[in-house]
């Protein structure tokens, strides 16, 4: 599976790739950015893309939005992340084009198996 991961903290960024990585994951692409992360998914075509909800000034939710309609052949799968609670975000991730929310402390290989599965379970 080839994941990008999107966070404005270089350290998260290096502990998830880690972490993936030593779990199976390629990890194609780190941005911290949203003009990055679009120009990576471009570039990478990555199976799944985490995005953490607040990118500093920028909205993990837009760059969501903005990745759904990037994809040509299908769903751009999209996990959203974040160091805060579900229920911070839960209208928000309710309207998202995002597939589910994680949090940062349950990041894993496992993690994000199990929401593509449920994923296409549903058709999505």
């Amino acid at each position: 599976m080839r994941c990008l991961i999107v966070d404005d903290n270089d350290h998260f960024l290096q502990a998830a790739r880690g972490l993936l990585e030593r779990e199976g994951i390629t990890v194609v692409g780190v941005s911290s950015t949203s003009a990055e992360a679009m120009e990576r998914f471009g570039e990478c075509r990555p199976d799944v893309t985490l995005i953490d909800v607040q990118l500093g000034e920028e909205c993990g939710f837009e760059l969501a939005r903005r990745l759904a309609g990037q994809r040509a052949e299908g769903p751009s799968n999209v996990i959203l992340i974040s160091a805060y609670s579900e229920s911070d975000f839960s209208d928000l991730i309710a309207q998202s084009t995002a597939l589910a929310f994680l949090s940062k402390s349950d990041l894993s290989a496992e993690a994000i198996h199990a929401i593509l599965r449920r994923a296409d379970h549903k058709g999505v």
